[in-house]
């Protein structure tokens, strides 16, 4: 969690902004979340998202009007959508402390340890699985949309290849698409689909392991290399399908998490619990 800066919202909507859920580096992220709190005296506290200032707008407010309607395990829920011709578009779901990926390998000083990836793989598998048979392909999925909690990871970002640009412009190299978890298909205008999202986690699990998204075959640990690889074919026919990813049997209760991730997400928790409603009140709202 970071300080509001110049620039950031003091409110969105009817809440109150009381912080940055993401540090300055995740420059990656297709949208801007924040913590707020509702100013009506009842005490809520929630994770507002907005897009880049860079994303168009209405694209984005479809994304998310598209994702509240879902009721997907492991995505990040949206509870209600704002915003209008005179505000930015935005969206809440209910806060609980998280860490995005490439937080949490700062938090511990590096890339995740085996059994961390392992589980992370599997949730993450479960999920777009699910997805998957609904119909519905993510078409968000990066280190920066994956928020780790101690309940599992909940992905944010839904429809951020969707919102960048229409089917059939090119999507290489737009602001808030990662280009190393963006399938080349998708890069090249084609339409989201679930195998793209199956590109996604190879590059997520690739960089949970070791701090980047493409890397050479013997930078994985062993157990990776094989799943990995296929997820990253070019061709979206030779990539595995979301529940084929799923051959082990899920680890025992919740996912593990290194203690310093622990440590941060009770830090931040604590300092969520200690904030106070700003009290000026009169910046323009978005």
């Amino acid at each position: 969690m970071e300080a509001l800066r110049h620039g950031d919202p003091l409110r969105v909507g009817s809440y109150i902004a009381l912080a940055r859920l993401d540090a300055e580096p995740e420059t990656t992220a297709a949208e801007r979340r924040f913590v707020v709190r509702s100013a009506d005296g009842d005490g809520r506290t929630l994770l507002a998202r907005l897009p880049r200032p860079d994303t168009d707008p209405t694209r984005w407010a479809i994304e998310a009007e598209g994702a509240r309607r879902l009721s997907i395990p492991g995505f990040l829920a949206v509870d209600e959508v704002g915003g209008g011709a005179a505000e930015l578009p935005w969206c809440t779901a209910p806060y609980v402390p998280a860490l995005s990926l490439p937080a949490a390998l700062r938090a511990h000083g590096g890339p995740l340890p085996g059994p961390v990836v392992r589980a992370l793989g599997a949730a993450l598998a479960r999920t777009l699985a699910t997805a998957h048979a609904q119909g519905v392909a993510h078409a968000g999925l990066s280190p920066a949309a994956v928020l780790l909690t101690t309940d599992g990871p909940r992905l944010s970002c839904f429809g951020a290849v969707r919102a960048a640009a229409p089917d059939g412009g090119q999507r290489s190299g737009l602001p808030g698409l990662d280009s190393g978890s963006l399938a080349p298909e998708q890069a090249a205008g084609g339409r989201p689909r679930p195998p793209g999202d199956v590109y996604a986690l190879g590059a997520v699990l690739a960089y949970a392991a070791t701090g980047h998204t493409v890397p050479e075959r013997d930078e994985l640990p062993a157990f990776l290399r094989e799943p990995v690889t296929a997820c990253l074919s070019r061709d979206p026919a030779r990539r595995p399908q979301a529940h084929q990813l799923l051959a082990h049997p899920d680890p025992a209760g919740p996912m593990p998490l290194p203690a310093p991730v622990v440590v941060a997400l009770a830090r931040q928790s604590a300092g969520v619990l200690a904030a106070e409603l700003p009290v000026p009140a009169s910046r323009t709202t978005l």
